[in-house]
């Protein structure tokens, strides 16, 4: 059995580990990445140890995982939030969805993306919109209700 095999990338050793550092970092922040098949496939190992780390939530595991991420505030992303939503999960916390070639080299294009996310701000705010429709028009029969009633007992009185 052949251990350790990594695709190189091109690039040199010092210049693979921080470009792989900076894509985990990206996805823990954003929770989506798009970047090319082989730079995500090499991505995903680390950042799925990363979230097996963030699962334990002990000193030792911040510890190994602050030499990978230096960043304070994503650090604590990554265990407070980023590690309980996949407690109950035994593995395989990203998923690759293909997009197709790019227009400029043909390389393949893919997203990189945590399994589990948190809605985006626009999800959000459709919801948010649509419950306030909902809301308006079940406001507005009462108000319909009450209008008659109060109608009806001023004729009733005049």
């Amino acid at each position: 059995m052949r251990h350790g095999l990594t695709k190189k990338l091109g690039r040199t050793k010092s210049h693979r580990v921080a470009l792989l550092r900076n894509l985990a970092r990206q996805l823990f922040e954003h929770e989506r990445i798009q970047t090319t098949l082989t730079k995500a496939k090499e991505a995903q190992k680390l950042a799925e140890r990363l979230i097996r780390f963030a699962r334990k939530n002990t000193l030792a595991a911040r510890r190994e995982v602050a030499r990978s991420i230096p960043d304070k505030t994503l650090l604590k992303k990554l265990f407070d939030v980023i590690g309980p939503r996949f407690a109950d999960r035994a593995g395989g916390y990203t998923r690759i969805i293909r997009l197709g070639p790019r227009e400029g080299d043909g390389a393949e294009l893919v997203l990189l993306e945590l399994v589990v996310r948190e809605e985006t701000h626009k999800e959000k705010q459709a919801k948010a919109q649509e419950k306030k429709k909902t809301g308006r028009k079940k406001k507005e029969k009462p108000a319909k209700e009450a209008k008659s009633k109060k109608g009806k007992a001023e004729s009733k009185t005049s």
